[in-house]
């Protein structure tokens, strides 16, 4: 009993939050000792569940997240369980025209739902990085066989656009993709 109630206490103390069902979140700013499980997330989110076909060649931005992420002010962010697996992922990019790209939103299957707030923690996350680099705006690509991440998208002040609406230059690994925006 005592250990369980020091062992929340501490979890507390470091931004953790109890979810229903037992056990703590915690949403932490990557490190490489993360490597593998980020990309072993990504990857099975995007051919197991959505099946869209992309492998680590067509994303090596798993493989420098701080080249990719964090040089120019952007950040990349973890939701780990209460033992330390990556349990959801979501990076920024800073990039020309005060427009940040948003990319690799993800939660685990049995970690998504308003009952974990892990995607509404994460996207905080960002949107203070946003707000600490002035941005203006911020964009993003998603499958369009995502319709669930499409409504929390919308929910959060995204609008559809084609590539011309778009502030950037902006490549990604097009698979039937639907495009956002939200200004800030």
């Amino acid at each position: 009993w005592l250990l369980s109630v020091l062992k929340t206490r501490v979890c507390m103390m470091k931004g953790c939050r109890n979810v229903e069902g037992g056990g703590f979140l915690k949403i932490v700013s990557y490190e490489g000792a993360y490597r593998d499980q980020v990309i072993a997330l990504v990857l099975s989110i995007q051919n197991d569940e959505a099946g869209v076909g992309l492998t680590l060649d067509d994303q090596p931005d798993l493989l420098e997240i701080d080249v990719h992420y964090r040089v120019n002010g952007g950040g990349f962010w973890l939701a780990l369980d209460d033992e330390g697996r990556v349990v959801g992922t979501l990076g920024l990019q800073v990039r020309e025209n005060a427009c940040g790209v948003m990319k690799k939103f993800f939660v685990a299957k049995a970690f998504r739902g308003r009952e974990y707030g892990i995607s509404a923690r994460l996207f905080d996350c960002l949107m203070n990085c946003a707000a600490r680099n002035n941005l203006a705006s911020i964009v993003l690509d998603t499958p369009a066989v995502a319709t669930r991440s499409h409504v929390f998208y919308r929910k959060k002040g995204f609008l559809e656009v084609s590539r011309d609406m778009l502030p950037i230059e902006y490549a990604f690994a097009d698979r039937n993709s639907l495009l956002f925006m939200k200004s800030l």
